[in-house]
């Protein structure tokens, strides 16, 4: 439930007035004498998030005051659906002006729960909007709210196998192409990084593949780390590193929300939608450090980690859709500790071989308020992956820019002639925020989107 009801559906909705700290006590004044002494009875401030109810003469919701902090913070709704009480609220004209595109964005945010394992405490409030407005933002809070399930639901039950379902679910809900290659078979078709990540799981790994639209259209190729849970492999995590590998499989959580996304605007693009699905296990089939796998691209890998699994199972699908020379491949994964060190929780980390490229993607971001950061490709870092025995190893001795490391040795997989954008992204909410509610997230998503609309739709 996004929190969201046409006007035409809800005629008594209660209006709501947005105010701020400064324009309260001249919005209190418009009211009247008596919904001024309320107010300040009530003890309201407009701290951004707190809400006032007036009643009428019967002591029922009249109207409602929403303290925010600025009219154009796409969040500045985002706590109300869960706050006020349950019922249908409408934007009233005598506040502080808010877009109503925007503001019911932000509320559609805040009404996401998660109720796969228990039901939820309440139903959030609604708010009323026009038809074209629900029809413009509904496909970007339907993508936020798959991206949140799907990290927020447990491995067991969000495994390689229900992974690459939900590609499956989405290629016939689009009429597209699909296919995958499981266990043994993605060593005969040649994904051997992929099967060396995931052989020593119980559940198979998978390569998940959606092709959809007209050839003589850009081919845009989206791929997305499906690590559905990480326990490092040999080199294991500690107990702290390994109690929230669930989202792991982040990178492809936003991979499949961004591909519906682009099927639902259609753009006229020929979409591929690649999905390693794989969980990082312990067994004694496990790969090791100190082995050598040869890629998909023909490099050899020597291992100096088994816990830098995300960019291995990367390289073999980003090879693969190097090979149809695509117009662009965007990658997502929550590939390093490094990037959040390095940028914080918010902040996903943006790498690209095309400046301009980059320059537009963090310019989206900022006009959705959805945003990224340009990261170098800092050429001489490739040192850093240098191996005796291999053309290169998975990591290195060095803990320096990890998140750099990290994207220097995807971008060994995609040729100089491809555009190409990595996305470090955290997928996670460390703490409950409006419209941000703690546990999976999307991070970046729309902020691809937004670029990619411009690209393709202009």
């Amino acid at each position: 439930m996004h929190g969201l009801i046409e006007t035409r559906r809800a005629p008594q909705a209660i209006p709501l007035i947005a105010v701020t700290k400064a324009s309260l006590r001249t919005t209190a004044a418009k009211l009247g004498k008596t919904a001024a002494n309320w107010i300040a009875a009530s003890g309201f401030e407009a701290v951004p998030g707190t809400f006032c109810l007036l009643p009428d003469a019967q002591g029922k919701a009249k109207r409602v005051l929403a303290g925010i902090a600025a009219a154009d913070d796409l969040y500045a709704l985002a706590a109300l659906p869960q706050r006020l009480p349950e019922g249908s609220y409408r934007l009233d004209a005598g506040g502080i002006a808010l877009d109503p595109e925007r503001a019911a964005l932000g509320w559609g945010f805040g009404a996401y729960q998660f109720t796969r394992y228990r039901k939820a405490a309440r139903a959030p409030a609604r708010l009323a909007v026009d038809g074209a407005v629900l029809r413009a933002i509904e496909a970007r809070i339907d993508a936020s709210s798959q991206v949140r399930d799907l990290v927020n639901t447990p491995t067991e039950d969000m495994g390689p196998v229900e992974l690459a379902a939900a590609v499956k679910v989405l290629a016939e809900k689009h009429q597209a192409q699909y296919r995958e290659w499981v266990g043994e078979d993605l060593l005969a078709h040649g994904f051997p990084t992929i099967h060396a990540v995931g052989r020593a799981s119980h559940r198979a790994p998978r390569l998940a593949e959606l092709s959809v639209g007209e050839t003589k259209h850009p081919h845009l190729v989206i791929v997305g780390k499906g690590v559905c849970f990480d326990t490092g492999g040999l080199d294991l995590k500690s107990a702290d590193g390994m109690r929230w590998m669930k989202k792991d499989m982040g990178g492809a959580a936003h991979a499949i929300a961004l591909a519906d996304l682009v099927l639902r605007a259609r753009l006229p693009v020929r979409l591929t939608l690649l999905i390693p699905a794989v969980e990082n296990a312990v067994a004694g089939n496990a790969f090791r450090p100190g082995e050598v796998i040869r890629t998909r691209a023909g490099l050899t890998v020597e291992i100096d980690n088994t816990d830098a699994e995300g960019r291995l199972v990367l390289c073999d699908a980003l090879a693969y859709a190097s090979e149809s020379k695509p117009d662009l491949i965007v990658d997502f994964a929550t590939l390093t500790g490094a990037a959040r060190i390095a940028l914080g929780p918010d902040l996903p980390a943006l790498f690209g071989n095309r400046e301009e490229l980059a320059h537009a993607a963090v310019a989206a971001g900022r006009r959705e308020q959805d945003p990224i950061w340009h990261m170098p490709l800092w050429a001489p870092y490739r040192a850093m992956l240098e191996s005796r025995i291999a053309d290169l190893a998975n990591a290195g001795p060095s803990r320096h820019a990890g998140s750099i490391t990290a994207a220097l040795y995807l971008e060994r997989f995609v040729p100089q002639t491809i555009p190409w954008l990595h996305l470090d992204t955290y997928a996670w909410n460390d703490a409950d925020k409006p419209g941000r509610p703690a546990g999976g997230e999307a991070l970046g998503l729309r902020a691809v989107f937004a670029l990619l609309q411009e690209r393709y739709r202009g």
